[in-house]
């Protein structure tokens, strides 16, 4: 209940508030009318983001009880293409803006579902599993999953629960097909879950992470579907083509010593260009560093080798096969990191957990494939980076070797390779980190574009050329240092 004189709630509905009260209100300019009997005091927000920020109480007030159920259950309860899918008797749809809550008639809140704030259900997996096997009535064609969406889901739910959780899950949807009526469902799901625990073959699959699955050979779905995506993206993207002419081969000659300058100090193996002069070109190595030294050598001596540079994968196996070898050469001395091994113990940054170890090499095969179409350097450069970043194959070095990979593509197409230089660390980091949980591929793009701008102005003929426009663009500057006094890395 609100008064003319009092605050009014985030969101008011007609039924619990003066008629009167709310006409002058609106009048006056302190409530704007969102739908039917919905009124909100927020005049800056748009009506979309105010619903959506406040749906649940909407849809709790308009539904009491929904339980929200087919795709939306797949979704948490959030709305796919503007459309909200719930069991409750209503009958028409509250239209809502950018927001339209489709009720169906079913069961209320059975055993498993999960009970949510302001007395609504999400449907557990095993019923929405049971319901997204139910074709879609012809007024809500969307109402449920695609067949290939919903073995997507159910692969993804074998990686997470592991083969115990999953035949429970089969368990708690043969205890509920009956009360929801979903025999003939239940059969279906029976079929779906021995195909992906491999323990019945004649079962036809749409998905092909299912069907990897269900041959013993699984991967991580969701790290393949975002190669997909940003293979797709790299298509739709014009060529950047940055040919590296022989006429300039000269301004390149100290280009690999930066380039494996710059890729050890990204991972915080920090020398001065000084000592890491010493180590690369007159082996001089610090006592008191002798693994960080070797890194920085390992790298320079994959990097600095044209024929090395040359070679690329051209297959899933030639991928894996390139990884492991650049790899041993590059963690050479650190034996305690299994040199040219991939992982057996997971590995994670921050919130990034990447691919589990038994995933790897089937995640890199298909993650490869998924890039197959792109003919593009530029483009293959940034795909391969990409892929192993995320996959994060080995114990260590794995943002050295996917660098190396990136640098390879442009290489072996005769074009500009790209090196990040300390002030441009973190606008590195950041737009990977938001390809990883966002997926924002454009800004990968964008910020690999911008430094591989940079690389080819920069003249590496010799330190005191390079480091002369190093110094002018502020490349050499501590990041953060940069930021707080306002500098960025600029083109020379």
């Amino acid at each position: 209940m609100t008064s003319e004189t009092g605050s009014w709630k985030p969101i008011v509905f007609a039924d619990n508030a003066d008629s009167a009260v709310l006409a002058r209100a609106v009048r006056r300019g302190t409530l704007r009318r969102l739908a039917s009997g919905i009124y909100t005091p927020d005049l800056k927000s748009s009506p979309g983001d105010v619903v959506r920020r406040h749906l649940w109480p909407i849809v709790a007030h308009d539904l009491p009880g929904a339980v929200f159920a087919d795709r939306s259950a797949q979704s948490g309860g959030m709305p796919t293409d503007g459309a909200l899918y719930v069991v409750h008797p209503r009958r028409r749809p509250l239209v809502l803006p950018e927001v339209t809550v489709y009720p169906r008639s079913g069961s209320g809140p059975q055993p498993g579902d999960i009970p949510l704030p302001d007395g609504l259900w999400l449907s557990s997996a095993e019923r929405a599993l049971l319901d997204n096997l139910a074709p879609s009535p012809a007024s809500t064609p969307h109402r449920t999953l695609t067949r290939v969406e919903l073995e997507a889901w159910l692969d993804r739910l074998l990686r997470q629960r592991g083969e115990e959780g999953l035949n429970l899950l089969r368990d708690n949807a043969r205890a509920i097909a009956e009360p929801l009526r979903r025999r003939t469902q239940f059969r279906l799901l029976d079929g779906l879950v021995s195909a992906a625990l491999a323990t019945r073959s004649d079962v036809p699959l749409a998905s092909p992470q299912l069907r990897a699955s269900s041959k013993g050979q699984p991967y991580d779905t969701r790290r393949v579907e975002a190669f997909e995506e940003l293979a797709e993206t790299l298509l739709e993207t014009p060529p950047d083509i940055m040919p590296d002419l022989p006429a300039y081969a000269g301004r390149r000659t100290l280009l690999p010593f930066y380039e494996a300058y710059f890729s050890n100090f990204i991972e915080g193996t920090e020398f001065t260009l000084d000592e890491a002069a010493d180590i690369v070109f007159d082996s001089n190595v610090p006592a008191s560093r002798p693994q960080d030294a070797h890194d920085v050598l390992g790298t320079y001596q994959i990097v600095v080798d044209p024929a090395e540079m040359a070679t690329v994968p051209r297959t899933p196996d030639g991928l894996i096969e390139l990884l492991r070898l650049r790899h041993a050469t590059l963690m050479s001395a650190r034996p305690e990191k299994n040199p040219g091994a991939f992982k057996t113990r997971a590995n994670r940054a921050g919130a990034t957990e990447f691919v589990a170890p038994d995933l790897v090499t089937r995640t890199l095969r298909a993650g490869f494939e998924a890039g197959k179409d792109l003919l593009d350097p530029f483009a293959r450069a940034v795909f391969l980076m990409f892929l192993v970043a995320e996959v994060h194959p080995f114990d260590d070095g794995n943002g050295r070797i996917s660098r190396i990979m990136m640098n390879a593509e442009l290489a072996s197409g005769g074009e500009i390779r790209i090196v990040i230089p300390i002030v441009y660390r973190a606008n590195y980091l950041a737009a990977l980190k938001g390809a990883t949980h966002n997926r924002n591929f454009g800004a990968l793009i964008r910020t690999l574009a911008f430094a591989r701008r940079y690389t080819a102005r920069v003249d590496f003929s010799s330190r005191e050329t390079a480091e002369a426009d190093l110094v002018r663009t502020h490349a050499l500057d501590d990041a953060r240092e940069a930021e707080d006094a306002g500098a960025r890395l600029i083109l020379p």
